[in-house]
C-alpha cells in the first residue's frame, strides 16, 4: 500500500455523481482514450518526475493514465467512482503493478495530511466536480511546498467568440455532470502557487495544460 496513508476521518462520499460515472464507464472506456491520452502522456512526461516522488492523481477514473508515469515512483490515485476504480484496479493486477495505489475519495475533501505529495495531478476531472475551488485548494494542500501541479481540463476560452459557441452548449453539458465556463485564472486566484506554463497541446485543441509550482512556506 502507499504510504501516503489518509489520516484524518474520510467524508461520506455523495453519490450523485458517482451513478453518473459508474454508467458512463463502458463509454469512456470505448472512445475517451483516444481523445484524452496523447494529451495525459505528454503532460506527464513533461514534467520529469524523479525517482522515489510520491504522486498523487486526482480523479484517476479506469486508469487510462497509470502506465503514462514513470515505474519509479509511489503513485495513489482516488476517484469518487467505484465501478471505475475496479476497472483500475483490475488493470493494477493484470500488469503486476506494486508501485500504485488506487482509493475512492472525494477530489474536493480529500483524506490526506498536508504536504504528503511531490507532484499532484488531474486530468478532465475538475470541471465535473461540484466546487472546483475546492478541489483546488485540497490539490494545493496536501503538495509539499516546491511540489508541482499538473492539470489538463478545458476551461472557458480568453476568445470572447469561442467562448459564447462553447458556453451555448452549457445546459446540455451540465446535464451530463460537466460545465464548459470553468476559468482557470478563477479557479487558481489567491492560491500559493506559480503558474510555470499554461498551453494548448495542439492549436484547435479545447484542451489546456497547466503546470504550477507550490509556493507555501
Amino acid at each position: 500500500m502507499s504510504s501516503a496513508t489518509p489520516t484524518k476521518a474520510q467524508d461520506t462520499i455523495q453519490p450523485h455523481r458517482s451513478r453518473l460515472y459508474n454508467n458512463l464507464v463502458p463509454v469512456y472506456q470505448g472512445l475517451w482514450p483516444a481523445v484524452a491520452k496523447k494529451n495525459m502522456r505528454s503532460a506527464i512526461s513533461a514534467l520529469n518526475i524523479a525517482s522515489g516522488r510520491k504522486v498523487l492523481e486526482v480523479g484517476v477514473g479506469t486508469g487510462l493514465s497509470l502506465d503514462s508515469y514513470p515505474r519509479d515512483i509511489r503513485l495513489t490515485g482516488v476517484d469518487l467512482s467505484e465501478a471505475m476504480l475496479g476497472e483500475a484496479q483490475q488493470a493494477i493486477e493484470d500488469r503486476g503493478w506494486d508501485h500504485v495505489d488506487v482509493l475512492p475519495m472525494n477530489a474536493e475533501s480529500l483524506t490526506f495530511a498536508d504536504d504528503v505529495f511531490d507532484v499532484v495531478t488531474s486530468f478532465h476531472t475538475i470541471s465535473v466536480v461540484s466546487d472546483p475551488r475546492a478541489m483546488m485548494r485540497e490539490m494545493v494542500r496536501v503538495c509539499r511546498p516546491g511540489g508541482r501541479i499538473l492539470i489538463v481540463n478545458h476551461f472557458r476560452s480568453g476568445n470572447p467568440v469561442i467562448a459564447k459557441v462553447v458556453d451555448s452548449a452549457g445546459n446540455l453539458t451540465r446535464h451530463l455532470g460537466w460545465r464548459t465556463d470553468l476559468d482557470l485564472r478563477e479557479t487558481v486566484e489567491d492560491l500559493p502557487i506559480r503558474l510555470d506554463r499554461c498551453y494548448k497541446p495542439t492549436p484547435l485543441s479545447i484542451f489546456t495544460i497547466m503546470e504550477a509550482t507550490v509556493l507555501k512556506a
